[in-house]
């Protein structure tokens, strides 16, 4: 897992939990999604008055790796990093982290391709995300 520099607080909510007492699984989308609108937003590539609608991504594909029970007690914090950044898609890298001992307590990646809601169509990831992700992440990114 490669080092993150954005990190979101997350807050384990009662109703995360399943009846054995531990975060749902279901709920890590959630969590990693959250963490992928504040990672846009902090980049600046969306704002927080703008719609779902105007964002231009849709996940494509979503991988959940769970190292270790998250319980209602826990503080947590989820990062996310962009890794990769293709013609019509990006590559993100998430972690939920106890945020008090550093530990990983699930890892993933998700794929998100740039996407035009009015004509349904997926479209080019525009050359200004490439430049503010590549800035903020250290990518080399070619345009």
């Amino acid at each position: 897992m490669t080092e993150f520099k954005f990190f979101h607080p997350t807050e384990v909510r009662y109703g995360d939990l399943d009846p054995q007492g531990h975060v749902n699984n279901a709920k890590y989308l959630t969590y990693f999604e959250q963490a992928r609108i504040h990672y846009l937003i902090q980049l600046g590539l969306f704002s927080k008055d703008q719609s779902f609608m105007e964002i231009g991504v849709v996940i494509a594909d979503i991988h959940i790796t769970y190292k270790a029970p998250i319980l209602y007690e826990h503080s947590i914090k989820v990062g996310a990093r962009t890794t990769k950044i293709g013609n019509k898609s990006m590559t993100v890298e998430q972690c939920v982290m106890d945020a008090n001992t550093g530990e990983i307590m699930a890892s993933g990646t998700v794929v998100m391709v740039t996407y035009d809601y009015k004509v349904l169509k997926p479209i080019h990831v525009p050359d200004e995300w490439k430049k503010k992700i590549g800035e903020f992440e250290g990518l080399n990114i070619e345009r």
